[in-house]
């Protein structure tokens, strides 16, 4: 019996794969494995956070996979909800001083533009020049302050009704911004009141003045070219309720 020999030589296929060193792999055809693509990155989940990367926690994964991840999810901040507060309350300190000085100064040849107090009414700045009114009403006369705010939101009521039934253009917050603002003049001779008041004559003559005042500004801005032949229907309310308005101040 003859031992067994050598085992036949093994010459790999087309599909297996041998280690042969450089020498021998000259003039062995090269495998073309172009057509080939993939890639073993790791499949893991980062999260951008300030600018560094981190990976999520189990329970962020979990809460993704289930469908939850908008609970994560962070909002842009919006650039409407970092106005500052006056904007936000819609109040332009400039606008009202503007119209502070069209008020106290009604004379047309000053060349101030007095239709936007009409044309572009607001309401904080009335508030204000009425609140301020009756504060200094509240001399021993505390109870007016309550019973201002309200002859002003219902006097004005009633000269808008009577400007709409005389043919008017005219909204209620123009009139309601009008009337309001135009109790600057008397606010202005209020302290003027205070040093003359033991002249008799002399504080007639002042309160006059101060009504003729507060009634021409309101009246100037209300009162247009519309009215043509109507115009002392609806001066005549206005003055009336400017003299009721000082009444409201002296006590009388």
């Amino acid at each position: 019996m003859q031992p067994p020999g050598p085992p036949p030589a093994y010459s790999p296929t087309n599909g297996d794969f041998t280690f042969v060193s450089s020498a021998d792999a000259e003039g062995l055809p090269v495998l073309d494995i172009s057509y080939l693509s993939g890639s073993i990155a790791s499949p893991d989940v980062k999260l951008n956070l300030g600018g560094d990367f981190i990976k999520e926690s189990t329970a962020t994964t979990f809460l993704r996979q289930r469908g939850y991840g908008w609970l994560l999810e962070v909002e842009d901040d919006d650039p409407e909800d970092n106005k500052p507060l006056l904007e936000e309350l819609d109040i332009d300190l400039k606008d009202i001083y503007y119209k502070i000085r069209c008020v106290l100064m009604p004379m047309p040849s000053l060349g101030f533009n007095r239709q936007v107090v009409r044309d572009n009414p607001d309401f904080w700045g009335p508030l204000a020049v009425v609140l301020f009114f009756s504060m200094i009403s509240l001399y021993g006369q505390f109870r007016v302050v309550s019973w201002i705010i309200t002859i002003w939101i219902f006097g004005s009521l009633t000269i808008f009704l009577l400007a709409r039934v005389l043919g008017g253009e005219v909204a209620y917050g123009q009139v309601l911004g009008v009337i309001g603002y135009s109790l600057l003049p008397l606010i202005v001779i209020a302290p003027i009141l205070l040093v003359v008041g033991s002249f008799e004559v002399v504080s007639t003559l002042i309160k006059l003045f101060g009504v003729f005042w507060a009634a021409y500004s309101a009246a100037s801005l209300l009162v247009g070219e519309e009215f043509k032949t109507k115009k002392p229907l609806l001066i005549y309310p206005i003055f009336l309720l400017y003299i009721y308005f000082l009444s409201l101040y002296t006590g009388v």
